[in-house]
């Protein structure tokens, strides 16, 4: 039976389509931001998803006191074995964070600006959708990036995407949440833009010095072909696709990210492609900003960069057509 026809049943019978559907019947802890039964679109969502999810479901906060971590933690202790990260790629990754190495099924309800994550999984962003395929997926094993330990699941940068990311939550605060105000940062940020960095990479042992505004360390291969580039079967490979960004000006960005968009970008003459299982990044700075996810924290340098094998057991939606 379609999916689409089986939402058609849940909306009369959403408890019954949930014991279709969960068929290991187990407990599962859906954690949201404190922040999102504040908001109604995503109050509303997660309401939908846990009518379809049923009674084995529950959802909790983490508290402003606490952590994700800590919520984590206390429902691996509770018993559940799934825990769904509802939110975007930035509360999928600490939730996945503090679940490495514990065999506990990860799962990511849809709720973020971009979902990259969740997209890349091939979860509809319809809660309902997704609640379902969350029930009727398959146990899987990935592997999962870090740098300086910290992990990440879609991609890591330094340079001026963490800068655009700070710009970005200035003006979400100001404007609000929305895509348009995501790319409005990124042209706030390019104006203010002064020189690119002196950076040393060491790429599997090979090192080389470059200057550049921008380095993008990819993890996320479904990223990667919604830009129109290369890379996704080395990721596949559990290894990294690094991007190192040319361009020594504003109007330089402003051409890259123009041909990023349209899908142009042409290696060689925009970016440099290193492909690698261990990077180190070496700068002038003793610490820099580093992204993650949407994320950002200032590390210790220098950066070193891994891959964490098969660390993390998520859900994957069943195969359709």
């Amino acid at each position: 039976m379609e999916l689409e026809r089986l939402m058609g049943v849940a909306t009369l019978f959403p408890m019954t389509l949930a014991g279709m559907l969960n068929q290991r019947n187990e407990l599962i802890c859906v954690l949201a931001n404190p922040g999102s039964g504040l908001n109604s679109r995503d109050s509303g969502a997660i309401r939908k998803a846990m009518e379809v999810l049923g009674p084995q479901a529950e959802l909790r906060e983490w508290s402003r006191d606490s952590s994700i971590r800590e919520a984590v933690q206390v429902a691996i202790t509770d018993g559940f074995e799934t825990i769904v990260a509802a939110g975007g790629d930035g509360t999928a990754v600490g939730v996945a964070s503090a679940m490495l190495d514990s065999n506990k099924r990860f799962a990511v309800l849809p709720l973020g600006t971009f979902n990259y994550f969740a997209r890349g999984l091939g979860l509809s962003e319809n809660p309902a959708l997704a609640a379902s395929a969350i029930l009727s997926g398959r146990p899987h094993n990935i592997s999962i990036g870090e740098v300086n330990g910290q992990p990440f699941l879609n991609n890591a940068s330094l340079g001026i995407y963490p800068q655009i990311l700070r710009e970005r939550e200035a003006t979400y605060a100001r404007f609000g949440r929305s895509r348009l105000a995501a790319y409005w940062s990124v042209i706030k940020t390019f104006i203010r833009f002064q020189s690119p960095r002196r950076l040393t990479i060491t790429a599997d042992g090979q090192t080389r010095t470059v200057r550049s505004p921008l380095l993008f360390i990819a993890r996320s291969a479904y990223q990667l072909e919604q830009y129109g580039l290369t890379g996704a079967q080395t990721i596949s490979d559990d290894r990294f696709a690094m991007f190192i960004a040319h361009g020594s000006s504003r109007a330089a960005l402003f051409r890259l990210a123009w041909r990023l968009v349209r899908k142009k970008l042409v290696l060689g003459r925009d970016v440099d492609l290193i492909d690698a299982e261990e990077i180190v990044v070496t700068t002038r700075r003793r610490r820099e900003l580093v992204a993650f996810d949407g994320e950002k924290r200032r590390m210790a340098t220098p950066l070193k960069f891994s891959i964490r094998r098969d660390a993390l057991r998520i859900i994957l939606p069943e195969r359709t057509g």
